[in-house]
């Protein structure tokens, strides 16, 4: 299997399904043999941003770190595959400028549903005002303006939105049809 190296940033409020979709993705380029490597949103601060907190130059600081190590995965083939909330317009644009490759995924999924579906009680938390800073809540989230894939989630299976992002790399000849 050949495949070029990219960026897909899957972006969106908690909840919004972004890794759920993404993993779905990265199992089947995984069967199509692509070379892939999923960086989660949760995984990186637990092992690359440690200690950070959720301050904007916080989250700035970890969407770097994010887009450093996508940025370098692609150059070398691989298919970096991001699920981070990555709630500023700015920082998103600024990575789309610097990483070759780069797709921006918005998976736009109404606060109203992320707060269904939310099964760690996070939203009920930051409004109760047990979690400062809780974006979508008292922090903003900035929705792209010109993703290069926009996900509407609400009353759609996960793999339907995981089979349009497929879809859009087989038509931009960055993996091979199935």
């Amino acid at each position: 299997m050949n495949n070029s190296g990219a960026v897909l940033w899957f972006t969106g409020l908690s909840g919004a399904g972004k890794s759920t979709i993404a993993n779905i993705v990265v199992d089947d380029l995984v069967q199509r043999a692509c070379l892939v490597e999923l960086l989660d949103g949760d995984e990186v601060r637990e092992h690359l941003s440690k200690g950070l907190g959720f301050s904007k130059e916080d989250r700035d600081i970890n969407i770097r770190r994010i887009g450093w190590v996508a940025k370098v995965l692609a150059r070398n083939k691989v298919i970096a595959v991001t699920a981070a909330i990555s709630p500023y317009r700015a920082l998103r644009d600024e990575m789309r400028a610097d990483i070759d490759g780069f797709i921006e995924i918005h998976v736009a999924t109404p606060l109203e549903v992320c707060e269904s579906r939310d099964v760690k009680g996070l939203y009920a938390k930051a409004r109760a005002g047990e979690i400062p800073q809780f974006t979508g809540i008292d922090d903003p989230y900035e929705p792209p303006l010109h993703p290069e894939l926009r996900l509407d989630t609400e009353g759609r299976a996960p793999a339907e939105s995981a089979a349009e992002v497929l879809a859009y790399l087989e038509a931009r000849g960055i993996i091979d049809p199935a």
